[in-house]
C-alpha cells in the first residue's frame, strides 16, 4: 500500500480561509453506499434516525500561539530578543513541548516573558522543539493564556491569511469543554446549539468523549509503505458512562456516528477488545485500508489532505476506490476542503439501514 495511492489534486481555491456562517449552513456530501447526494449540514435533522448515536469530542482548543521576548545580558548591555512560540502538547511533569522562532535565540535556563503574567523557563531545547515549563499551574495558566495566546489555525490557513481574533471563535466547536488541544475537531465546528437541539427533538442521541488534538495531526507521511507509518499520540478519555451509551445503542440496533476523525479514533481505541470500555490514555491507533471496525457505523468528518492518515481513515470505512469517486465529486461540485470547509457523511454499504 503506497503513499501515493492517496495523492488526488486540490485546486487551491478549494481550500477554505473561513467557515460558512451559519455554521449550518456548510455544504453536507452524503454518501450512502454507492450514492452520493449534495446537501447541506442543516438538513441532517432529516438525514439521522431516532436512535442514532453521534458521539462527540468535547476537547477545547487553547490559544496555543505566544508571542514574547527574551531577555540577556551581553557585554554591550541587555539583549532583547522577540520569540514566537506555538504549544505543542503537554510533556511530564507539567511542561509543555513547543515550538520557538528562531529558535536558535534561545538556550537553556532561560525566560520567555509572554506577559506581565505569563512566563516560561526554557527547560530543554531540540532539533527543532523546546520544552517549557511556565510559572502557572492549572486554573491560573489557563486564566493567562486565554489573555496572552491567540488560537493556533492550521499550517494550510495561516498560508493563505494571517490569524485574527475571528479565529477565536471560528475554531472552537459550540460544546468545547475540557482544554488541551492545539487543533480543532473541525467536523463538529459544523454544529450550531440550534442544530443540536433540534437533532435531540428528533430522537438523535448524543454521546461525550475528550481526544485532545495534537500538532501532529498535521504531521505529513513520510514513508512511502504507508504500513510502516507510525501515528503521534494523543490523551483521550472515554468514560463508563458514554461507554455504556455507546454499548446500548449498538445492543439496541442503533448505529454509532462518531463527529470528527478524532472520536471515531478514540473509541475504536477503546473498543480494542470489540465492546467499548472505559479508557483514559494515549492512543496512537492509525486506521487504514484492511482495518475492522469495531464499533463505528458511519462517520461525520470534513474533507482531508492529499496523502495524509486521514484520507486513509475514510478510506478504510468506505473502500478506497469509493472515496476516490466521493473526493472527485467533491472537487468538481466545488465543496471548500479542509478544517473551515464542508462536510461529508459516511455511510457504508450495509450500515444505512432501518
Amino acid at each position: 500500500m503506497k503513499l501515493s495511492d492517496f495523492d488526488f489534486h486540490l485546486p487551491e481555491a478549494l481550500i477554505a480561509t473561513r467557515p460558512a456562517r451559519p455554521r449550518s449552513a456548510a455544504r453536507l456530501l452524503l454518501a450512502e453506499g454507492d450514492g452520493i447526494a449534495d446537501r447541506h449540514v442543516a438538513d441532517l435533522v432529516g438525514i439521522f434516525r431516532p436512535g442514532d448515536r453521534l458521539v462527540l469530542n468535547n476537547t477545547r482548543v487553547i490559544p496555543a500561539r505566544l508571542s514574547g521576548t527574551r531577555r540577556r545580558m551581553t557585554g554591550q548591555g541587555e539583549a532583547v530578543a522577540k520569540i514566537e512560540g506555538t504549544l505543542l502538547e503537554p510533556a511530564p511533569g507539567g511542561e509543555w513541548s513547543a515550538l520557538a522562532k528562531p529558535l536558535r535565540k534561545l538556550r537553556e535556563g532561560e525566560t520567555i516573558t509572554f506577559s506581565s503574567a505569563l512566563s516560561a523557563e526554557v527547560r530543554a531545547i531540540g532539533d527543532a522543539q523546546m520544552r517549557l515549563a511556565f510559572n502557572l499551574t492549572g486554573p491560573d495558566f489557563d486564566a493567562a493564556l486565554a489573555e496572552a495566546g491567540a488560537m493556533p489555525p492550521p499550517p494550510y490557513i495561516a498560508a493563505l491569511r494571517a490569524p485574527d481574533a475571528q479565529d477565536r471563535d471560528d475554531y472552537q466547536t459550540v460544546f468545547a469543554r475540557h482544554s488541551g488541544a492545539v487543533a480543532a475537531p473541525t467536523a463538529s465546528l459544523h454544529f450550531t446549539r440550534d442544530l443540536l437541539d433540534a437533532l435531540a427533538a428528533r430522537g438523535v442521541e448524543f454521546t461525550e468523549v475528550t481526544l485532545h488534538v495534537g500538532a501532529g495531526t498535521f504531521l505529513p507521511v513520510k514513508v512511502e509503505d504507508v504500513t510502516t507509518h507510525r501515528m503521534h499520540a494523543e490523551w483521550g478519555e472515554v468514560s463508563a458512562r458514554a461507554a455504556d451509551e455507546i454499548n446500548a445503542t449498538k445492543a439496541a440496533g442503533g448505529r454509532v456516528i462518531p463527529v470528527g476523525t478524532t472520536a471515531l479514533r478514540l473509541i475504536e481505541s477503546a473498543a480494542a477488545s470489540g465492546r467499548v470500555q472505559p479508557f483514559s490514555g494515549t492512543t496512537d491507533i492509525f486506521i487504514y485500508p484492511g482495518y475492522r471496525f469495531r464499533v463505528t457505523d458511519a462517520l461525520m468528518t470534513n474533507f482531508h489532505l492529499p496523502k495524509s492518515t486521514l484520507l486513509m481513515l475514510v478510506s478504510a470505512l468506505m473502500g478506497k476506490a469509493r472515496i476516490e469517486k466521493i473526493y472527485a465529486h467533491a472537487v468538481d461540485k466545488g465543496y471548500r476542503f479542509f478544517s473551515y470547509g464542508d462536510a461529508s457523511l459516511l455511510i457504508p454499504e450495509g450500515r444505512n439501514r432501518a
